[in-house]
């Protein structure tokens, strides 16, 4: 069953757990300490208790893709996710311009940043506690 990370904008509060989530399971098994890590996830506060969650959406056809010139992001077969190859990327920013919504980010220690949908198991949909990222069915047919 194909499934989707969908944000749904009025029931976000602002609470930032979906950009820890992010963080601390983005450090995990990467050789890096958790604190070095950056959210794929980042809210953007709409005074109290109301924020937008901001990340890849994951675009069915996908502009990254198609302006990288290293074939470094990829389409994974198994969570439908865009995938980045770090091995395969050279940090000549492409995909960054290419994303009309700005969910690709640039680190200086880093390089370019997004949502990979945490191999199928998005973190920030786990610990969204009023259900503003949710990770489920798509309703497309196959």
């Amino acid at each position: 069953m194909e499934r989707v990370l969908r944000v749904t904008v009025g029931r976000c509060i602002g609470c930032g757990k979906c950009e820890l989530a992010c963080a601390f399971g983005r450090g995990q098994g990467r050789g890096q300490g958790d604190a070095q890590q950056s959210p794929s996830v980042h809210v953007e506060r709409r005074g109290p208790e109301r924020g937008i969650p901001l990340l890849c959406l994951q675009c069915s056809d996908a502009g990254c893709i198609a302006a990288c010139p290293t074939q470094a992001l990829v389409r994974s077969a198994t969570t439908d996710a865009i995938e980045l190859r770090r091995e395969r990327c050279v940090g000549c920013r492409m995909c960054i311009a290419a994303c009309p919504f700005g969910n690709i980010v640039w680190h200086a220690e880093q390089g370019p940043e997004k949502c990979d949908l945490c191999g199928g198991a998005p973190r920030c949909a786990t610990f969204c506690p009023t259900g503003a990222l949710s990770y489920t069915a798509s309703g497309r047919q196959p």
